[in-house]
């Protein structure tokens, strides 16, 4: 094959017609569990997490709610992913042979988000949130009042019915109930059998289970390696318990000049993915996580 600019044109038009293909046949998974926000600039400020306020009776003047209460900051990071193609492959008509490795690229920026967001959750145990606080903790504050959204217990019908509760009796500052009904259970691999017999199975140990349909079992595998922990999750809210923030789409590359330094000094054509954004935690009352380390 010769080498000249309409026939690296048509390479990357190839390699960006298989990357759009495989990108959109990724289904991720991020989205089950976390908000998509925009952003603009390196970093944002999500000023409104803190209290969850509610509707009240109209007397005397409108009573404004605080919305800068928190300084929680989520900051934009860049993210990239590049193949290398030996020019001799050009030159000898092997392009063909880097096809799936593109579509490596397109699947890898599509589950990017996933991810983040599950290594997020994952150490939801130990990373922070706009309280100051682990994201799952014993010692929440809200008007004056503890809460916690933790737990040890191994994942039982029991310790799921507990879980479930405490989401459900959250309050706000003023004491008004939030309304919260956990809808996601979401298990690394090893819980997954677990999971289905409370959610799914019509009976356990011989009797009708009274839990079943009351939320949906979400199997992550990037969850695996903390095999006992297990998390509850409302997302039926606008607002969800994990952020994932967008600077930049994903976006297919290439550095193809003769002049460029990689192909004049190592013969090798460029093709990449890259991204920026990142991913943070919403509302820990939204989410009640249990690291599955007592039997209780």
């Amino acid at each position: 094959m010769i080498i000249n600019p309409q026939t690296l044109r048509g390479i990357y038009m190839g390699f960006n017609t298989l990357f759009n293909k495989a990108f959109e046949g990724v289904t991720p998974m991020y989205t089950e569990v976390a908000m998509v926000t925009p952003s603009t600039t390196d970093a944002e400020t999500y000023a409104w997490l803190g209290d969850i306020p509610g509707m009240r009776e109209w007397i005397g003047d409108r009573e404004i709610q605080n919305l800068t209460a928190s300084g929680y900051t989520i900051r934009n990071k860049p993210f990239e992913l590049t193949l290398g193609v030996d020019r001799d492959a050009v030159e000898d008509d092997k392009i063909g042979l880097y096809n799936p490795s593109v579509e490596n690229l397109a699947q890898a920026a599509a589950a990017h988000p996933d991810k983040l967001i599950f290594e997020l959750l994952k150490n939801g145990f130990s990373e922070l949130c706009y309280d100051g606080k682990a994201f799952f903790a014993a010692d929440h504050q809200v008007g004056g009042k503890s809460f916690s959204n933790k737990g040890t217990a191994k994942l039982t019908l029991d310790a799921y019915v507990a879980a479930r509760t405490a989401m459900m009796s959250m309050t706000n500052s003023k004491g008004e109930p939030l309304g919260l009904v956990p809808d996601k259970l979401v298990v690394p691999p090893a819980l997954e059998k677990a999971a289905r017999d409370i959610l799914v199975s019509d009976f356990i140990n011989g009797t009708r289970n009274t839990m079943q349909g009351t939320a949906k079992p979400v199997v992550v595998p990037r969850l695996a390696g903390k095999d006992s922990a297990w998390y509850l999750l409302c997302t039926t809210r606008p607002i969800k318990p994990l952020i994932y923030q967008q600077r930049k789409k994903a976006k297919f590359v290439s550095l193809t000049n003769e002049n460029d330094a990689n192909v004049f000094m190592k013969k090798q054509f460029l093709y990449g993915v890259d991204c920026r954004g990142n991913a943070g935690f919403g509302f820990w009352q939204m989410a009640y996580g249990s690291d599955g380390s007592s039997d209780s």
